[in-house]
């Protein structure tokens, strides 16, 4: 079978329940958005070290799971189970009881791995808005939208432990200088 079916050309598609919508309906461009996710999450993947690869790995499994149960919303095995979102609330309290994260304004970017973590979690949010808006209309997986919520959390602290993990670097000195100077200056203005 060919990867082309040229259905697509003439601006719709097919959910998995076989209904043809318009490439623009807000449910593909919510599934493009997790597609999008779950690519940028591969970018900060093959950069992890094994324990945060693994991390990543199931949060791309559990994503197509969303994305599935968006595409086919009346099959209940695509349902997110509460326990991807306590396995991201563990992974978020672990992470923070292993440095002294930051509490202030954070310039994004103190390494490689955090600026990929940062894109992937500002992906979340905005497959979280989108996804509010499918369920307005279409109705959703709960479940699922506090999954994505928790998720862009996660990948915050990842990113803040990233940094930490390289914050002997001396780019890292000058970009916490930097922080200072801009919350100074923020407060002065104030």
């Amino acid at each position: 079978m060919s990867i082309y079916t040229k259905r697509g050309d003439s601006g719709t598609t097919s959910l998995m329940n076989g209904i043809s919508v318009s490439k623009s309906d807000d449910r593909i461009e919510l599934l493009g958005t997790i597609d999008e996710l779950n690519s940028a999450l591969g970018l900060a993947k093959v950069i992890s070290e094994d324990s945060l690869k693994e991390h990543l790995s199931q949060i791309q499994r559990q994503l197509m799971q969303i994305m599935a149960g968006i595409a086919d919303p009346r099959n209940l095995d695509y349902r997110c189970p509460k326990e991807e979102i306590l396995a991201l609330e563990e992974g978020i309290d672990h992470m923070e009881a292993s440095f002294p994260r930051a509490k202030e304004f954070v310039l994004y970017g103190g390494c490689e791995l955090s600026a990929r973590l940062d894109m992937a979690r500002s992906i979340a949010r905005r497959a979280e808005r989108r996804f509010r808006k499918v369920a307005q209309y279409y109705g959703a997986d709960n479940k699922a939208m506090q999954y994505l919520n928790r998720l862009s959390d996660y990948l915050y602290v990842a990113a803040r432990y990233s940094d930490y993990l390289t914050s002997s670097n001396p780019e890292e000195a000058i970009r916490q200088e930097v922080i200072r100077n801009v919350m100074k200056e923020t407060k002065a203005a104030r």
